[in-house]
């Protein structure tokens, strides 16, 4: 079986890949009977020269393969017919934007394999740069505070080499006795948390962040149990809450009139109740004025996040009163960092962290007869249909 590692097609470009040289050469030795082909890229973080340097075929035409391996959405014009592809394809959630992509697929036979698709029997997520999306996102608003009150300049992720000079430049900081927010308990609230206990900032429970004041930056790590409730009084169960948030209100604005910065890290499930509402954010015990919305649901549970922002330009105001944009720094506004593509910041630390868990996780099932059901699950398209567990797809590939 032969797998390409497939050029990155999306505009703008993405400098990340599913695997380094250093991984792709595991992956070899782990695997035999697998052939791995590269696909010339001139825009990938790692040169074509550090594969073909180990002993990989770095091509132009990679047609030839049976499993193609990428990142973004790949262009309709370059879908190539009864292959297999892995990639974000952005529309399990039945996006609009992606409709007509998930439609090429089926009239060309692809089987699909969504990166976010790749789960657990438990359905919880195997791989992806979450990791790095709350590492990039909780540095870039303390970059924004930084700039926002005078405090300090960080320069911009993009034009660091890797995590080593992220620290490295957070150990240049000092940051003011503010209370952060953190919200989520997965991995992207963890690669947040990472940059917090970087910096040394205490981490306190909730109790005492909602009670007491204090003569140092502090944080608290919120799961969805604090910051939601349910209706009647009774105590939620959080597995329940997933399957069913219906019954259950938002218990946010304790938080909010303690909080300086908000990092939001949660996942945003469909009729969950929304954190806070643009009611809520013209409330004058409402403290919040910086929110690092990693999660970037527009127009969704975080009230200020009303689009998305971009690497080149990654803040933006939100006025309460108008409920408008206004300039980052303008007086009264909550201060928006809003990147949709964080990741995209630290290609490098990025692309080796996500070629170890697919080497850990998805190569296996190739050559052992999918034994942990990984690809069973992901699987999205099959003979030009929906798979049965995506059957719920129809409608929108129907246009309805």
């Amino acid at each position: 079986m032969t797998f390409a590692i497939i050029k990155e097609r999306k505009n703008p470009p993405d400098r990340r890949v599913v695997f380094s040289p250093e991984h792709l050469a595991e992956a070899r030795a782990q695997f035999p009977k697998a052939n791995f082909i590269v696909e010339s890229s001139d825009i990938r973080i790692f040169p074509d020269e550090a594969y073909s340097t180990l002993g990989f075929e770095v091509l132009d035409d990679v047609s030839h393969a049976d499993v193609m391996i990428g990142v973004k959405e790949v262009p309709i014009e370059n879908l190539i017919p009864n292959k297999k592809y892995f990639y974000f394809s952005h529309t399990i959630k039945e996006q609009p934007y992606n409709r007509k992509l998930l439609v090429a697929m089926l009239e060309k036979n692809i089987e699909m394999y969504d990166h976010e698709t790749i789960v657990k029997k438990s359905n919880a997520r195997l791989i992806g740069f979450g990791r790095y999306a709350g590492l990039v996102g909780a540095y870039n608003g303390f970059r924004a505070l930084g700039l926002r009150d005078g405090l300090f300049e960080l320069p911009k992720v993009e034009t660091l080499a890797d995590l080593n000079e992220v620290k490295a430049e957070l150990d240049k900081i000092t940051i003011p006795n503010i209370k952060i927010l953190l919200s989520g308990t997965g991995k992207v609230a963890y690669g947040a948390k990472e940059i917090l206990d970087h910096l040394g900032i205490k981490q306190i429970s909730d109790a005492l962040y909602l009670t007491s004041q204090f003569t140092e930056p502090v944080y608290v790590m919120a799961d969805v149990m604090e910051y939601a409730k349910r209706t009647d009084g009774k105590v939620g169960d959080k597995f329940k809450f997933y399957k069913d948030p219906s019954g259950y209100e938002s218990n946010f604005m304790p938080y909010a009139k303690e909080t300086d910065y908000f990092i939001a890290g949660h996942f945003y499930g469909n009729n969950a109740p929304y954190l806070f509402t643009r009611e809520d954010a013209k409330h004058p015990d409402f403290k919040i004025n910086l929110v690092a919305d990693i999660s970037c649901d527009i127009d969704g549970p975080v009230a200020s996040t009303i689009r998305p922002s971009t690497i080149a330009d990654p803040f933006y105001g939100y006025d309460p009163n108008t409920e408008k944009e206004v300039a980052y720094d303008a007086k009264g506004a909550i201060t928006v960092m809003a990147v949709d593509n964080l990741p995209c910041e630290l290609p490098k630390d990025a692309s080796e962290g996500f070629g170890e868990t697919f080497l850990e996780h998805v190569i296996p099932a190739f050559f052992n007869n999918d034994e942990r059901d990984i690809l069973k699950r992901a699987k999205i398209t099959e003979n030009g249909e929906l798979t049965k567990r995506f059957s719920y797809l129809q409608d929108y590939v129907n246009g309805k």
